[in-house]
């Protein structure tokens, strides 16, 4: 049996800006501070703009997944716009980034991986192999009865095959890199 991670249980903390709240969902290894983590999946609601936080050496994929909509600014001169029906949006924790709120506030879920990892979010009816990975994981954007899942739980995959991503849900794997 798959562990599930109940969306229903999670925790929110507020982030040191106050522009919104986060509850982390895995961290490995468990237990792991922000400058030590090998891989760390999260949700975050996003209730006003302002700078998103620094992450040195950190990769990251976020994906809004309920609500508003939001530009994410980076120093380097890359605007990305970001909104429930965009998809998964990669980005360096290297590079600062300015958050504008362009909607209403908004729900989304971060996948952040430190090499040597990479981390990858796919979207429904996407095929992948789980083999060759260090985990997969099932985010259920709906209600999944058919897996055991309510909205926003996270179900941890077996590593032993291929997968269709299934509607209402992404599915997000690390792998040891190159």
């Amino acid at each position: 049996m798959s562990k599930i991670h109940r969306g229903v249980e999670r925790r929110f903390t507020p982030w040191k800006n106050g522009g919104g709240e986060t509850a982390e969902i895995i961290c490995v290894p468990a237990n792991a501070g922000f400058d030590d983590f090998d891989w760390r999946i999260s949700t975050a609601k996003v209730s006003r703009s302002g700078p998103f936080s620094r992450f040195p050496g950190v990769e990251r994929v976020l994906t809004v997944i309920e609500d508003g909509a939001m530009l994410l600014r980076f120093d380097d001169g890359i605007t990305i716009e970001a909104h429930p029906h965009s998809g998964p949006h990669r980005f360096s924790g290297d590079v600062a980034c300015e958050a504008e709120l362009t909607g209403d506030e908004l729900l989304d879920l971060n996948l952040m991986v430190r090499a040597p990892f990479e981390g990858a979010v796919h979207q429904a009816g996407d095929t992948l192999e789980t083999e060759n990975r260090e985990a997969a994981y099932l985010f259920a954007l709906d209600d999944l009865p058919a897996h055991g899942l309510a909205t926003h739980d996270l179900m941890e995959l077996p590593l032993n095959g291929e997968l269709v991503v299934p509607a209402g849900a992404l599915v997000l794997t690390i792998k040891r890199g190159a």
